[in-house]
């Protein structure tokens, strides 16, 4: 057990445990020195304040187990005394909890909360989360979602769920599946769509990904599950890579924009999906299925929220 610093702390020797091995020593000082801002941490660092067995080491280099860190004292706020989240947002997460193990959890996250911080945002899913569970004190993201983006997110509790679970989303060992409402009518031939994406960032910061022959390789498998006339489709997809935006630039590059999205969508179809009360992006991680260190496997379904199954409601009428 390593306890994290306390304001007006002393130095620390940290003992590494197998949990924190293979973890680099800024993002293992990053996790462990909450309130600590990052100039500080590169700083102590640069300057050969923290040590690993009494040597001076790099912001790159991995911890092992046995690894004696040095840490010199600092001036950091009380860990028993984070930023207060709205106690509201935290509630509203703790509803949405669909799985929960001494290793991992498993959110339902509504549309419109980042997954993490940052970009204007003080706090996201994962702050949050650290608040609710501050016993838990190795919680990670093991993905991320879109803000705008629904559905299953997972978190894990120790380091050794994260290794497991990045290394099965590198292979083809996590089954992640997602609701879309898109444009139009979707051919039922249409099973998947292969165009390499291409990450931009324009003038104004925003970033764009595009269909590019430069890109990385990007396959999304697709099923319809049910039309309404020739005005929308809703549909499964399945991202067989894991690229940014992958699904919305896939759905938009066919000519079947996802409804809702300001990036990548249709103006007209958006507006008119709107006005039947749907007002968030049409994207919804709702099926995942994922193996588990001891063996076995661990499936969960995440249901939509009220306004998107109202707006459905009113465009079958």
């Amino acid at each position: 057990m390593i306890n994290s610093p306390h304001a007006n702390s002393g130095v620390q020797l940290l003992e590494i445990g197998p949990d924190a091995a293979g973890q680099r020593i800024d993002n293992f000082l990053r996790t462990r020195l909450k309130g600590a801002p990052k100039t500080l941490i590169y700083r102590i660092l640069r300057k050969g304040e923290v040590r690993v067995n009494k040597g001076r080491i790099k912001p790159e280099y991995k911890l092992q187990a046995g690894d004696l860190v040095r840490v010199p004292p600092l001036r950091l706020a009380e860990r028993d005394e984070p930023v207060p989240l709205a106690q509201g947002l935290l509630e509203r997460l703790e509803a949405v909890i669909v799985h929960e193990d001494k290793s991992l959890i498993v959110l339902n996250k509504p549309a419109g909360i980042a997954v993490h911080g940052g970009s204007g945002l003080s706090h996201g899913v994962i702050e949050a989360l650290r608040q609710l569970r501050p016993e838990a004190r190795d919680l990670e993201l093991v993905h991320r979602l879109d803000r705008d983006t629904s559905g299953l997110l997972m978190i894990a509790k120790k380091r050794s769920m994260l290794r497991h679970l990045h290394e099965a989303l590198r292979g083809d060992g996590v089954d992640k599946r997602y609701l879309a409402l898109v444009c139009g009518a979707w051919p039922s031939a249409r099973k998947q769509v292969s165009a390499p994406l291409q990450k931009n960032t324009l003038r104004s910061g925003e970033r764009m990904v595009e269909v590019d022959e430069e890109g990385r390789e990007a396959l999304t498998l697709f099923r319809v599950l049910r039309r309404f006339g020739d005005f929308a489709t809703l549909v499964e997809a399945k991202p067989v890579t894991g690229r940014t935006h992958q699904i919305r630039v896939h759905t938009r590059h066919v000519g079947h924009p996802i409804a809702g999205d300001a990036k990548y969508g249709d103006e007209t179809f958006t507006r008119e999906i709107r006005a039947l009360g749907g007002k968030r992006l049409f994207l919804h991680a709702y099926s995942l299925a994922v193996p588990l260190p001891e063996g076995g496997e661990l499936r969960l379904e995440a249901p939509v929220d009220e306004m998107w199954a109202q707006a459905l409601e009113r465009l079958s009428v």
